[in-house]
């Protein structure tokens, strides 16, 4: 009657076998560490790099613990905080002998001291958020202004591109504040390009003024709609901009949210060095198509330091010098795309951009009246531009696919394509509110949180034992499987732990003895009715489950609710509410039976319970 069947005892057993192995790693804590990431898309991370900086390490008395490479950094664990700094100095300075062009970045952090028996087998830590890891906090301002002084400084090279195809005579368009001004000297062009640009662009409100003979205006100014649609991009651009930018840190499960109209938040969990991170922040890459200034005798001008007006000089990928002209033919803001690939032809590793409609036509007038003659590609990150490939021109090029390629990687490409997929800051940004929350403090909420756990696990267990004997006895080990099976759930998805997930855990705690009780006293009901103890047993569990899977039910729609709806720290609580309920139906009902079959179900005749 109160037996399982052998395959069901063997599999509780594996998941409880699971629940503990997946649990350990939370007990390793974390240990320092240096990581190592490339600056500019041209660096790349390589083994011969980590055999380099372990040489360094090594001529300074520097052991590391262990290293760690990814495709986006390297990092060296350290046995304490002294022999981290002593080894980011050391690394710094052997990588970047230019502190004013670094080409690594060199950032503090720490990472997890779990064996590697247990990684390999994918068992990590959970997360640990800003509160209980330490880190920093920054909150950004966008300005939107500057979001619609870019748009508009773009529509008015559109509308010039515009005017000159439709052969319609200007006399000039220029951006004034927050409108464009076209001007012209009669009204018969005037009318002309009103029909163009409302057929062209549904952007734009038009209104013409006269400020006298041979002097008629057309004002155009953005319809509010418009507007604000550019401030939403803003916001979203920025956002993906700084994801992209962060994930060069190596935070786990950094916060990059939105704040209100203009404003986002920024959360790096583990990171100790501010001043690298705002640095990251700081960064984006941006794209400049210009041509080559070929002539003869130019470029040995240039290098005997008298440059050329108008153009200025480059290291082309390769080390060789490069007179560029200062006229900017195109910028990554038109593109739309940016993906690694191959050349169709030599099938080296290659960048394929992809236009907008105004960059294909520019691009297309551009190589059709320059044929024979190179452009060059410039990467600028950080306010330093690098020549990336230039070309000789051999035909028009239209449709608006434009491929960089030569003398790269496919680890490159890869590198190149996401820094300008990610493009530059829709709008500048400004840090408003800069706070960084100690390792030291979060070490004390990680006690005072773990305390509070303890101290709740242990009144409960106190509680159940003595009210319930040895049935309270199987109720606190089904409680502790619980715990431990909650923990290793939230370790295996990675999930980030925070205060609110730690009082999640205390009400999973509270939550998940009551299905015992309601056991315990559904048994005692039973027996009190004259039941014998193995049937009371077998309806104290069946009976009691319904009232259970209610219970449960109702208050796992509630921890959905908050996860849907909810964000930041509800969600944080939400999640760890949510597998509590699901890991506590489990211990409950199943672990609990297991245990009470093997004390209780081989026996022929038992005379009484010990249910208190």
């Amino acid at each position: 009657m109160n037996r399982y069947p052998l395959w069901k005892n063997i599999l509780i057993c594996l998941v409880l076998v699971f629940g503990l192995i997946y649990t350990i790693p939370n007990f390793y804590g974390e240990v320092p560490a240096v990581q190592v990431s490339s600056a500019k898309s041209t660096v790349q991370l390589d083994q011969s790099l980590i055999g380099r900086l372990e040489s360094e390490l090594t001529a300074t008395d520097l052991q590391h613990t262990g290293v760690f490479a990814d495709e986006n950094s390297i990092r060296f664990r350290f046995a304490d905080t002294e022999e981290q700094l002593r080894a980011r100095d050391t690394i710094d300075a052997a990588l970047n002998p230019d502190p004013q062009d670094p080409s690594y970045i060199v950032a503090l952090n720490l990472l997890p001291a779990t064996p590697n028996w247990l990684t390999s087998i994918n068992a990590l830590p959970m997360y640990l958020g800003l509160d209980l890891r330490g880190g920093v906090h920054f909150l950004l301002e966008v300005d939107m202004a500057g979001a619609i002084t870019n748009r508009l400084d773009s529509t008015t090279g559109d509308l010039r591109t515009l005017l000159r195809d439709r052969r319609i005579r200007h006399a000039g368009v220029t951006r004034e504040g927050n409108t464009i001004e076209l001007r012209f000297r009669d009204t018969e062009q005037r009318e002309a390009a009103r029909r163009a640009i409302s057929s062209g662009n549904s952007d734009l409100e038009l209104a013409a003024r006269d400020d006298g003979e041979n002097d008629y205006k057309l004002i155009a100014s953005l319809l509010p709609q418009a507007a604000q649609t550019i401030r939403e991009f803003a916001i979203t651009q920025n956002i993906t901009t700084l994801r992209n930018r962060i994930n060069e840190l190596g935070v786990a499960e950094p916060i990059i949210q939105q704040q209100g109209a203009d404003r986002i938040v920024v959360q790096l969990p583990g990171v100790q060095d501010v001043a690298k991170a705002k640095d990251i922040l700081g960064r984006t890459a941006t794209l400049e198509v210009r041509l080559v200034d070929d002539s003869p005798g130019a470029i040995e001008d240039a290098l005997n330091g008298q440059v050329p007006f108008g153009t200025e000089l480059y290291t082309e990928r390769g080390g060789g010098p490069l007179l560029v002209k200062n006229d900017v033919i195109l910028t990554g803001d038109r593109l739309t795309d940016a993906q690694p690939g191959f050349d169709s032809q030599t099938n080296d590793p290659a960048v394929h951009l992809t236009l907008d409609s105004p960059g294909s036509r520019i691009f297309r007038d551009v190589t059709r009246d320059n044929v024979g003659k190179r452009m060059a590609i410039l990467l600028f990150e950080k306010g330093r531009g690098e020549v990336v490939t230039a070309p000789v021109i051999r035909t028009e090029i239209g449709g608006g696919r434009v491929q960089i390629s030569g003398s790269m990687s496919v680890e490159e490409a890869n590198r190149i394509a996401l820094l300008l997929r990610s493009g530059s800051l829709a709008a500048p940004m400004e840090i408003i509110e800069e706070r960084t929350v100690g390792p030291s403090l979060g070490a004390e909420n990680i006690s005072k949180g773990f305390n509070s756990v303890l101290w709740g696990f242990v009144a409960i267990a106190v509680f159940m034992t003595v009210y319930y004997t040895l049935f309270g006895l199987v109720s606190v080990i089904a409680l502790t499987a619980n715990l431990g099976l909650l923990i290793a759930l939230l370790s295996l998805l990675q999930a980030t732990l925070t205060l609110p997930g730690i009082a999640a855990m205390a009400l999973t705690i509270g939550m998940a003895i009551d299905a015992n009780v309601l056991i315990n006293e559904r048994i005692r009901e039973e027996i009190n009715n004259g039941v014998t103890p193995q049937a009371a047993i077998t309806a104290g569990y069946e009976r009691a489950f319904g009232t259970i899977l209610d219970a449960n039910i109702t208050t796992l729609i509630a921890g959905i609710a908050l996860l849907v709806f909810g964000s930041g720290p509800v969600r944080g609580f939400a999640v760890v509410h949510c597998l509590g309920i699901l890991t506590s139906m489990f211990s409950a009902i199943l672990v609990s039976r297991m245990i009470v079959n093997l004390i209780y179900g081989r026996r022929r005749k038992i005379d009484r319970l010990a249910i208190g």
